[in-house]
């Protein structure tokens, strides 16, 4: 069968979801599970965005070696210099470049004509070539665009040099059908074709990035673009686990296969929505909490007997245990190596010290510990490693007859600084807040701010995620404790915390 490459964007397309700023040890850690679970190729940023940008891609294309590395690139001669100097250092590096094809963009947001389309395209990809020849060229709006130029285009590209053409639904507006027939049209219609790797990136305004990338992979594209649990601009990019599963669920169909480890499908799927803030809903497709559960009374008599009736997928071959075994206080050090890995993590002892402190603390509170519980305190410990403030002590007083008070003691950078601060509040939540700014005196907004319970029972783990923005520039924080208020306090600091290392390497 012929293989399918895995181009993942969750580092740059991804991180470009509204409030999805990921920093760069985060960036790595995230390239790091990404090279587990097999991509071929990790587009890891857009280096001439900002110095973080550039500074993620530089350590990513230094560590991970066996994907290969991608830039992202406008079609600017100093641009592809400034991204080359980013990604040099990788073993595979790739520079990707950029430019829109559709009339609607060249009128309104270029102002410039076909033919100097044409021209800024093969000069950027021929100056890309005196750095390496992996060179991928993106016309971007191309459903949008008229087929004969994106034909025009793409052969001019790669007689340039070009050696991977992508044909991107960039504002999600093609129909399954429509977008096969274009890529069909590549084939036919571009006589070098057979000298690049056709690629498509689909976005998902009308829910159909998918089905899109999917049916393109059956016209014969033979890379595919997507996002870990589907992020990124406006409505988000093709998931890359659906993608991935349809084709091994569909073998019979599609008759291609992947590089993707997928029994780290979940894991993957855990990391990104940690560190990005944002949560998977319970219905999404192979990660969503109610993939593998079932309710209705005919299902679960199906499932009792046979659990292909209702399972077209096997929870264990995208990393979710299937058993449900339960922790407490009682359980060991062993036990609970065994469950995380099982679940996908892999913790040097160090870590693993610090996780089974926290599990032993959370088995004094509450009588059962589940998976989520156990991911909860894994995702915990990972947002305290690197922090300039950390969260001490917190107390509150609140009531609906008097005045809600909270007092707070934070260890200030270098660990031996103790911060301490009180306040009045118009709740508790607001006087835990008011009272970390009077030790934390950084300019910020609350701009979003959620709990929700990360398992059933009145004992479970509260989860909290906020958003605060600072100078237009939006940073993610997430807290979990048996206690909301103290979720609270420590999703503050925790995007406090993410705050302050932005500035720092902004500076």
């Amino acid at each position: 069968m012929d293989k399918v490459i895995i181009f993942d964007t969750t580092l740059r397309d991804g991180e470009q979801a509204a409030g999805g700023t990921l920093n760069v040890q985060e960036k790595l850690e995230i390239a790091r599970q990404l090279e587990k679970l097999g991509v071929d190729v990790i587009e890891a940023g857009f280096p001439v965005t900002s110095p973080g940008d550039f500074e993620a891609v530089r350590l990513i294309s230094q560590e991970i070696r066996t994907p290969s590395i991608c830039v992202l690139t406008h079609a600017n001669l100093k641009a592809v210099d400034d991204s080359w100097e980013a990604v040099k250092g990788a073993a595979n590096p790739r520079i990707h470049i950029v430019l829109s094809s559709s009339d609607i963009h060249l009128f309104y947001q270029l102002r410039k004509s076909r033919e100097q389309i044409l021209q800024m395209s093969c000069d950027t990809v021929a100056h890309a070539g005196k750095y390496c020849t992996n060179i991928e060229f993106s016309a971007m709006d191309a459903s949008r665009t008229e087929p004969e130029f994106i034909h025009q285009l793409l052969k001019a590209v790669i007689n340039a040099g070009a050696t991977t053409v992508n044909v991107p639904d960039t504002v999600g507006y093609a129909m399954p059908h429509q977008f096969g027939d274009l890529i069909e049209g590549v084939f036919k219609n571009v006589p070098n074709i057979d000298r690049a790797v056709v690629s498509v990136h689909c976005h998902n305004d009308l829910g159909l990035a998918v089905a899109n990338s999917l049916e393109a992979i059956k016209r014969g594209a033979r890379q595919v673009e997507a996002t870990v649990n589907g992020i990124g601009e406006r409505a988000g990019n093709a998931a890359l686990e659906e993608i991935v599963m349809a084709i091994r669920t569909r073998a019979d169909f599609f008759n291609v296969t992947t590089n993707i480890d997928t029994k780290q499908i979940y894991r993957t799927s855990r990391l990104v929505s940690d560190l990005t803030g944002f949560t998977v809903q319970p219905n999404k497709a192979i990660v969503g909490g109610n993939a593998f559960r079932h309710s209705s009374g005919l299902h679960v008599d199906g499932m009792i007997k046979k659990a292909v009736t209702y399972e077209i997928i096997d929870p264990k071959s995208v990393g979710i245990p299937s058993s449900s075994l339960v922790l407490g206080k009682t359980s060991g050090r062993h036990a609970f190596r065994e469950r995380l890995s099982e679940l996908g993590y892999s913790l040097n002892d160090e870590d693993l010290n610090r996780a089974f402190a926290a599990f032993k603390e959370l088995a004094d509170k509450k009588k059962d510990i589940t998976d989520r519980d156990i991911e909860s305190l894994v995702a915990e410990e990972r947002r305290t490693v690197s922090e300039e403030y950390h969260l001490d002590r917190v107390q509150v007083t609140s009531g609906d007859q008097g005045l809600p008070m909270a007092g707070v003691r934070l260890i200030g950078p270098g660990g031996k600084t103790i911060i301490e601060g009180a306040s009045l509040g118009t709740g508790p939540v607001d006087a835990v807040y008011k009272a970390i700014n009077l030790c934390v005196k950084v300019p910020n907004s609350l701009t979003e701010f959620s709990v929700k319970s990360v398992t059933e029972g009145i004992d479970a783990i509260g989860e909290v995620l906020i958003r605060i923005e600072s100078d237009g520039v939006t940073y993610t924080g997430r807290g979990a404790d048996t206690d909301i208020i103290v979720s609270s306090a420590k999703a503050y600091i925790n995007a406090l915390n993410r705050l302050l290392a932005a500035k720092k390497i902004a500076k």
